[in-house]
């Protein structure tokens, strides 16, 4: 690290002797200003910078600068306010490369960051700073009117920059306000301890039907909404079960067409078809030993259902262009967010197969079902997002809880996880607030008729009365519970919509707000058929 500078061990001890002043500052700004006075007794430049990320991590502004041995006011009207326009910092910065320059008066590069001085400025050194997570959160800058190679600096000073970063967090830490609480790391296991997030009573009922299956080779049929966690399910299922140290591999079964699902599923030898150059293993070998999960499964077409119905009965493979089956040992999980049962009925998936496929299923509950797993899993994504933006935590606003917390979400954990990091980018102070949300308020719960009856966005302006004056029915009637009463409130909207549309579930999907496959998904809960809205 010494050898390339000149008189390495008085550098040495000086850059020693630096680290243990550096340790003691009393505040961030001292911290910042010495450390800058520091790099130019270290360097001999007569020019120190040094630039830092703000919280969102997208804007680089200048926190401190020395020039010839001055400390230079921060406010000063000359400095700008962000350098995102100054290609050599950006290079720097976003490529974690070292820049070193010794005849800039002569380069073409554009150095407007660098204080105007009659003796133009003739060398540059440029090293990014990196924390403790190996991100780069910032540059320091040494600049010189003298040509000297300043290269051989650039190692200790990039120590020195990153223990200054250590203890500039370190600092804000334990300056903050004694009012404010930091949010405490968000770690919400579940009962079970599957690493799943949620303590509602639904999601106890599915770790419990996690626990029945976890050690046994039933196949397990993963059902319920877009977005409500399938995948996630399912390798929890793999993850502790005995399978854990062997392949979890996922196959969505609508991103191929036939015959490249088949061939990616099961392999092929060479010659099958034009093109098959050599023999290629499938996802079925790749996952020997281990869990195959088999997502959008009633998207499968149905002559390659007929061999999936084989791997399960017998547990084995005939490849592409081959003669001969071999077995296997793979344990099938299937996902979908079709009731499979109502495509038996259409024609559009094999009976025996719905049957072999569910001998076990788990119903997933949509979000809107797991009471006051919202927020648990809300902390849990906004913790996520600002250990991988590499800022501070965030603390949440009531307005924001309680704006989540009234929220239908029709995607369900994905839409609220997407949902949690754009506001977490948004966020530009330490709080979360509502306006950093972007909730579509007109997608109402579908248990929340009331609302329902009252939403223009959601109900025909034509079918209000009749929809209110059969709740109000509904409600006298003692014989109904109150969950009876909203299915058959939710039965007589999807109805009545599709009676107005002609049968067109895309048309009533779209009067409704809702997502085609989530209106289907109703449909078949409900038990709706074709027959339910002819004439």
């Amino acid at each position: 690290m010494f050898t390339q500078v000149p008189q390495p061990l008085v550098y040495a001890e000086a850059l020693l002797a630096q680290f243990a002043s550096l340790s003691r500052a009393a505040d961030g700004a001292a911290l910042l200003g010495d450390f800058v006075r520091g790099l130019a007794e270290l360097s001999g430049c007569e020019l120190t910078q040094l630039y830092l990320l703000d919280a969102t991590h997208i804007c680089l502004g200048m926190n401190a600068e020395c020039l010839n041995g001055i400390l230079q006011p921060r406010e000063a009207a000359s400095l700008p306010a962000d350098y995102n326009g100054e290609q050599l910092l950006q290079f720097a910065l976003c490529q974690n490369r070292v820049v070193s320059l010794s005849e800039l008066s002569g380069s073409l590069h554009e150095t407007s960051f660098l204080p105007p001085q009659a003796t133009p400025w003739q060398s540059l050194l440029c090293v990014p700073l990196v924390n403790q997570q190996k991100s780069v959160e910032g540059l320091l800058l040494c600049a010189s009117r003298r040509h000297i190679d300043l290269q051989g600096f650039a190692d200790s000073l990039g120590q020195l920059g990153s223990f200054v970063l250590g203890q500039l967090h370190l600092l804000q830490r334990l300056r903050q306000p004694s009012g404010v609480t930091r949010p405490a790391p968000v770690s919400v296991p579940s009962a079970s301890g599957y690493g799943l997030i949620g303590k509602s009573s639904a999601m106890r009922q599915t770790y419990s039907l996690i626990s029945k299956v976890l050690h046994s080779p039933y196949t397990v049929l993963l059902r319920g909404e877009t977005g409500t966690g399938k995948e996630v399910v399912a390798r929890a299922i793999h993850d502790c079960g005995p399978r854990r140290s062997q392949a979890f591999i996922v196959q969505n079964c609508a991103a191929f067409p036939e015959n490249l699902l088949e061939s990616e599923l099961f392999g092929y030898r060479k010659g099958a078809f034009t093109g098959a150059d050599r023999d290629r293993a499938g996802l079925f070998d790749a996952a020997n030993g281990g869990t195959l999960l088999l997502d959008e499964i009633g998207d499968m077409p149905l002559s390659l259902q007929a061999k999936l119905l084989r791997v399960l009965q017998e547990g084995e493979i005939r490849p592409l262009g081959s003669n001969d089956t071999y077995k296997i040992d793979v344990r099938i999980i299937a996902a979908t967010h079709c009731d499979l049962s109502m495509l038996v009925g259409e024609g559009k998936f094999r009976e025996d197969l719905y049957y072999r496929l569910a001998q076990f299923p788990i119903e997933l509950p949509a979000l809107r079902q797991r009471e006051g797993d919202i927020l648990d899993l809300a902390r849990h994504f906004a913790e996520k997002a600002c250990s991988f933006l590499q800022r501070d935590a965030v603390r949440w606003s009531d307005a924001a809880l309680n704006h989540l917390s009234g929220y239908a979400f029709p995607g369900n954990v994905r839409e609220l996880k997407g949902l949690v990091e754009r506001a977490v980018l948004l966020c530009e102070g330490g709080e979360l607030l509502a306006e950093h949300f972007s909730l579509r308020l007109a997608a109402m719960p579908a248990d929340s008729s009331l609302n329902l009856c009252e939403h223009k966005a959601v109900l025909p302006p034509d079918n209000r009365p009749n929809l209110r004056e059969r709740l109000e029915a509904m409600l006298e009637d003692s014989s109904l519970d109150l969950r009876e009463c909203l299915e058959q409130v939710e039965r007589s909207l999807l109805l009545d919509c599709l009676r107005k549309n002609d049968g067109n579930q895309t048309l009533a999907a779209r009067e409704l707000g809702l997502p085609r496959r989530t209106l289907l998904y109703r449909l078949g809960r409900l038990n709706i058929n074709l027959g339910d809205f002819d004439g």
